[in-house]
């Protein structure tokens, strides 16, 4: 896959370009498939299939409320939306500047002269351009005299049973709400976090006897407090392991903290980045009444997980 960062990169259109555009934030099975649509057109017309997205989410820079914690932080965004066989990924700055682009401009400019669209598929209430005046309406009045392609793509329901429309919102409802085994039904696979291994307070190897790699999250999305069967992406490697997020109310310090114990491990990875999979919530977080018995749940969490991850 091609990434392109500035549109300056952009030398010459590419040929037949199959375009959408889209935040891309969780990249869950909705996205899949619009992204799938886009390819199988691409080939149908002997075109390059384009996806294009922006940094940073634009919520960040136009809602006043500030933007949702992200589903898919940006480097995760890229690799998976590269796993879909994507030819080209088009991530735009999202600046002032482009925030002030017209529907118009940016369909003439950027889509057609620039990267050279023939045909563009769309989610139906997609919106676009300076107050969000581009639509698929819009879409196909302007591109009609081009004789571009305006495909409008069906929504995906979350299952035969809940016909409900997949979305990045509803995907961060489930991951807040503890849900995580119910996330993979949405993204097709399990929901990650992945961080810097930082210094913690000290307390899972030398007080508990069961050594923690503590995690620092940037803008992600974090699961509720709770004890989470896991697994751990290390250098390739994958192990399994248990969880706790939370403020760790036996100790009183109420710092908020993610702590992943893996199994059969003894490497130092200190200032390292790991990734955690979520597979299953055990818990919630509770308050004991004394280190005694704190370790004595832990023992039992670490044997609730081993048998939750024993197929994996």
């Amino acid at each position: 896959m091609e990434l392109i960062t500035d549109l300056n990169e952009i030398k010459a259109p590419y040929p037949d370009a199959v375009i959408t555009i889209g935040n891309f934030d969780g990249v869950h099975k909705g996205h899949q498939a619009i992204l799938h649509q886009v390819i199988e057109h691409a080939e149908i017309i002997n075109g390059t299939s384009v996806a294009i997205t922006f940094e940073p989410h634009p919520m960040k820079l136009l809602s006043s409320n500030g933007s949702p914690q992200l589903i898919t932080p940006y480097e995760q965004k890229i690799e998976l939306i590269e796993q879909t066989g994507i030819d080209v990924l088009v991530c735009i700055p999202f600046n002032r500047v482009f925030a002030d682009i017209t529907a118009a401009e940016f369909v003439e400019a950027i889509l057609i002269k620039k990267i050279g669209m023939k045909a563009i598929v769309i989610g139906k209430d997609y919106k676009f351009g300076k107050n969000r005046e581009g639509s698929v309406e819009f879409l196909k009045n302007y591109s009609q005299p081009y004789n571009i392609e305006v495909l409008v793509a069906d929504w995906i329901p979350i299952s035969h049973q809940f016909l409900e429309r997949i979305s990045s919102t509803r995907v961060r409802e489930i991951v807040t709400g503890g849900r995580v085994e119910d996330a993979w039904h949405l993204l097709g696979r399990y929901y990650q976090i992945r961080g810097t291994v930082i210094t913690g307070r000290q307390r899972g190897g030398p007080m508990l006897g069961f050594p923690t790699a503590n995690i620092k999250l940037v803008d992600e999305l974090c699961p509720k407090a709770g004890v989470y069967a896991v697994t751990a992406e290390w250098r390739k490697k994958k192990y399994k392991g248990v969880a706790n997020i939370g403020y760790a109310p036996t100790f009183d310090d109420y710092l908020f903290t993610v702590e992943v114990h893996i199994f059969d491990f003894k490497q130092d990875i200190y200032g390292e980045t790991i990734r955690v999979n979520f597979i299953k919530r055990i818990r919630d977080e509770k308050k004991f009444a004394n280190i005694d018995e704190l370790h004595d749940q832990i023992s039992k969490d670490i044997g609730d997980a081993k048998k939750i991850l024993s197929d994996l």
